[in-house]
């Protein structure tokens, strides 16, 4: 009896095992943990570009301040900074990029009397001047989750004929060569005055975006201009930048699970 009872609880341990990784693999789950991407100590695997310049060797727009990512430290209220990025050193594809927000204090002209803005920035194309070719999560008081197409082109859904995202509305395609910057406006924001939590699942051509837990945006078909045979084509990877954009801001918790 004893000897059943055992294989019994063995069956049933190994069914349930079973039953938790196939939910994991429709949940898109590699079982894979998480990496940091900002070890808490310095900038190391980062590199930061500033304006138009570019890529810069000596900067003090962002620094590490205890274990968090500070942007804009001990600059005075109101005074003019540069927008800038930090940016990996690497290229990410296939992932899902979780990371905690808080605003500062300050605000920086030419932003000074507006609102507080950041973003990331993911499939950053060259030049890394800012802002680049890219897609963006926005991080703005009151719009954080909206979706901006910067010299590429994707497809999101909204409701009729507002701009607003929505799980079942109308598929609209919004970038062209014309234009540089698109953006997709949810009209509302889940963002809270303490931390907040952002969380962006890539694969390849497509991204979904979480605000605090809140499903509030998805890029479908994202694409890039292919110069030399003058078509549209998918883009699929690229580096990761985290925004500075006049405004006094941490960053904490910055990590990286890589799907297959």
């Amino acid at each position: 009896m004893k000897s059943r009872f055992s294989f019994l609880l063995s069956l049933c341990t190994l069914i349930a095992f079973v039953l938790i990784r196939a939910e994991a693999a429709h949940h898109g789950d590699s079982g894979e943990s998480y990496v940091a991407l900002f070890n808490g100590k310095n900038l190391d695997g980062w590199y930061v570009a500033i304006g138009k310049e570019g890529r810069v060797d000596n900067q003090d727009i962002f620094t590490v301040t205890d274990g968090m990512i500070h942007a804009y430290k001990d600059k005075e209220e109101g005074s003019k900074q540069p927008f800038a990025g930090l940016i990996t050193e690497k290229s990410y594809s296939s992932y899902v990029l979780s990371l905690e927000y808080k605003w500062g204090e300050t605000k920086h002209a030419p932003r000074a009397d507006r609102v507080r803005d950041a973003g990331i920035i993911f499939h950053m194309l060259m030049p890394d001047h800012i802002w680049p070719n890219s897609v963006e999560c926005q991080i703005q008081e009151g719009d954080t989750g909206d979706l901006w197409v910067i010299g590429t082109m994707v497809t999101s859904k909204v409701q009729g004929t507002i701009r607003n995202y929505s799980p079942n509305g109308n598929l609209i395609t919004r970038g062209n060569t014309n234009k540089r910057f698109h953006r997709f406006h949810r009209g509302y924001s889940w963002e809270t005055p303490d931390w907040n939590h952002i969380e962006i699942t890539v694969k390849g051509d497509y991204a979904v975006f979480k605000v605090n837990g809140y499903v509030v945006n998805e890029a479908i078909d994202m694409k890039q201009w292919d110069e030399e045979e003058q078509q549209w084509i998918p883009l699929t990877s690229g580096p990761i930048l985290l925004q500075a954009e006049g405004a006094e801001i941490f960053y904490r918790d910055v990590k990286i699970k890589e799907l297959e």
